[in-house]
């Protein structure tokens, strides 16, 4: 239903020990904790809550629409390297929208907003687990904001799931509208195929330090 997870040192590839525990087991609903572990050293830990998403109902109130976007082939894939994306992108299908893909060419809209498709390979359907992934998969919308800034580490990723996805392609969409005090928010949604709201996103990152242009201050912005 929801998971929180707390960044707390970036890890390599390689064997890894999670340790969890259950904290609460209700009739409907329960909650763990879960610790991920590198040679002794804590990486990542997390609490969430679980339960059964088959069969919710009650009233609803919806109103906000999936965000408009080209079709799939329409739009820009992301593919693996050996530097940039991650070599989980070699796991994924994305597809960003063409306005919000152009940092890949060095240009920006000056809009920090990601929008674009997801899917797993080989056509698998998603499931509860791949909206986790598809919330943290996506570039940073910082990338299209224009700012001197290559990387925005993460420090905490809250996942709300709302239902489960339809197979097919998942619709998403992310935006930062606050980048103050060395902070900035990323608010993400995911639908699926049907239009139906599967997953939410709340992501709290860090914005590095730069050292100032060329120039000083008043010099031509960090490209």
């Amino acid at each position: 239903m929801t998971i929180s997870a707390h960044y707390l040192a970036p890890g390599r590839p390689g064997e890894v020990t999670i340790r969890t525990e259950v904290i609460k087991q209700g009739r409907s609903l329960g909650s763990g904790t879960a610790t991920l572990l590198a040679a002794g050293r804590p990486l990542l830990s997390c609490i969430g809550t679980f339960g059964e998403l088959t069969g919710a109902g009650g009233p609803e109130v919806v109103d906000r629409a999936p965000p408009a976007m080209p079709d799939p082939g329409d739009c820009l894939p992301v593919e693996a390297t050996s530097t940039f994306p991650p070599p989980f992108m070699g796991k994924v299908e994305l597809r960003l929208h063409p306005e919000d893909g152009q940092f890949l060419r060095g240009q920006h809209t000056g809009q920090a907003l990601m929008r674009g498709w997801f899917r797993l390979r080989d056509y698998e359907p998603a499931d509860t687990i791949a909206l986790l992934c598809a919330a943290d998969a996506f570039p940073p919308t910082a990338f299209n904001a224009g700012l001197p800034m290559a990387w925005t580490p993460t420090i905490e990723l809250t996942v709300h799931v709302r239902a489960r996805p339809e197979p097919g392609w998942l619709r998403c969409t992310f935006a930062t509208h606050f980048v103050t005090g060395g902070f900035l928010e990323e608010d993400g949604e995911i639908w699926d195929r049907t239009g139906r709201l599967v997953a939410q996103s709340r992501q709290l990152a860090l914005v590095p330090r730069t050292p100032p242009p060329p120039g000083g201050p008043s010099g031509p912005p960090a490209g």
